[in-house]
């Protein structure tokens, strides 16, 4: 998959370096994927919320933090919204951002 807005998470890990190495990692299994569809995300990442219009949400670090994106499927891309604290993340709309 292609990444897009892996600064995004860089200036998060550097608020809180916490989450820095269990960021890494998911960076590392997302490039590797080839996710044609919700399901094959599950595969790779079974704690993974499915929302709909191709939005996903990630428990990170434990569920420490959570990651919202947006997969394009057709395109193989998935595009970083929203990077928080668990508390941060209970103050959005997971399908707005």
């Amino acid at each position: 998959m292609r990444l897009i807005s892996v600064g995004t998470l860089k200036v998060f890990w550097e608020r809180c370096p916490e989450a820095e190495q269990p960021l890494k990692a998911w960076v590392a299994v997302t490039r590797a994927a080839q996710w044609p569809n919700p399901t094959a995300v599950k595969v790779s990442f079974n704690s993974a919320d499915i929302l709909k219009d191709g939005r996903v949400i990630f428990d990170i670090g434990g569920n420490k933090f959570r990651l919202v994106v947006w997969i394009n499927y057709a395109y193989a891309t998935l595009y970083v919204r929203f990077i928080g604290t668990h508390a941060d993340y209970d103050t959005i709309d997971a399908n707005e951002v």
